[in-house]
């Protein structure tokens, strides 16, 4: 099987087919984590680069990432007992406390997963205490914020200022993005970014964990 066939998939968010492919691979002996990085990855790659320039739109990348969501949960057992599986950076997501919009959020974590990061979702409402679980947890190297709400905007504020007075996560990497959000109260509230769209948020987080 070629990799353009698995790649198709993703791009045409074709669910049925992807689990038939992915599986047929694991039966044929393919490393999990080859077809993670060979075949997965690079078709998610072309999906972010076409939405980002507006040749998909996004009921078709979230076809897309339903598609990649089916891939990964196939491959997870065998990634977890795989010896050539390389570590991934793990990004904490939620979108913060009083607010319950997820679409944005699920993108970015698509996204991220299919940019080949290990992803925590913490869901929507989420307060600020759970983000600091998680990122003990979890080793964190980058926390992403979502807020659809002006009125709930200032959440982000409370949930930066608490890391940044914590003595051991203070220096973690804050990414806010939603609706209401602009780089200038990125700025006003400390984090260390802002993401427009789904794209921009896996850019931006890959440079702020140095790649």
């Amino acid at each position: 099987m070629s990799s353009d066939s698995i790649q198709q998939a993703i791009i045409m968010g074709n669910v049925a087919s992807i689990s038939t492919d992915v599986n047929q691979l694991l039966n044929e002996g393919v490393n999990s984590q080859n077809i993670l990085d060979e075949q997965l990855l690079p078709g998610m790659a072309i999906v972010g680069d076409r939405f980002k320039r507006n040749e998909m739109f996004l009921p078709q990348v979230l076809m897309s990432a339903q598609a990649m969501q089916t891939a990964i949960d196939i491959l997870k057992p065998h990634l977890a007992g795989n010896s050539e599986a390389r570590q991934r950076q793990t990004v904490i997501i939620g979108t913060v406390k009083g607010d319950m919009h997820d679409i944005g959020k699920n993108l970015v974590r698509i996204m991220l997963i299919g940019a080949g990061f290990e992803v925590i979702d913490l869901g929507v409402n989420v307060p600020t205490q759970r983000f600091l679980e998680a990122t003990t947890q979890h080793q964190a190297a980058v926390v992403c914020l979502s807020a659809l709400l002006s009125s709930t905007m200032n959440n982000m504020k409370d949930v930066v200022a608490t890391f940044r007075n914590h003595s051991d996560l203070k220096d973690t990497k804050i990414l806010i993005g939603g609706a209401p959000v602009s780089h200038e109260f990125s700025q006003n509230i400390g984090a260390d970014g802002y993401a427009p769209t789904a794209p921009a948020a896996v850019e931006r987080v890959q440079q702020l964990c140095g790649q």
